[in-house]
């Protein structure tokens, strides 16, 4: 599943660089991530490293409107990894 960014980002500019599918971009008021991109590092790291270094707790959870098995992220970091 992919994650999202919540109301309570504040902007710090810690998670866009971390991201290695670079999903994660400026927004009209926070980050966002793009779904699609997203594969909660599976294939890179053992964490999403979003989350990790995000200052805010809580801030960058599971997208329940987005919902993919480790399976599936894993074929997804696949057919992304192709396109590089």
């Amino acid at each position: 599943m992919a994650l999202k960014i919540t109301e309570e980002c504040i902007n710090c500019d810690v998670c866009e660089p971390t991201c290695p599918n670079e999903a994660i971009y400026v927004g009209e008021l926070i980050y966002e991530i793009d779904p699609s991109l997203c594969t909660e590092c599976v294939g890179h790291f053992d964490e999403p490293q979003c989350a990790l270094f995000c200052p805010v707790p809580d801030c960058i959870p599971k997208d329940p409107e987005h919902e993919e098995t480790q399976q599936e992220l894993m074929q997804k970091y696949l057919r992304l990894s192709k396109k590089t």
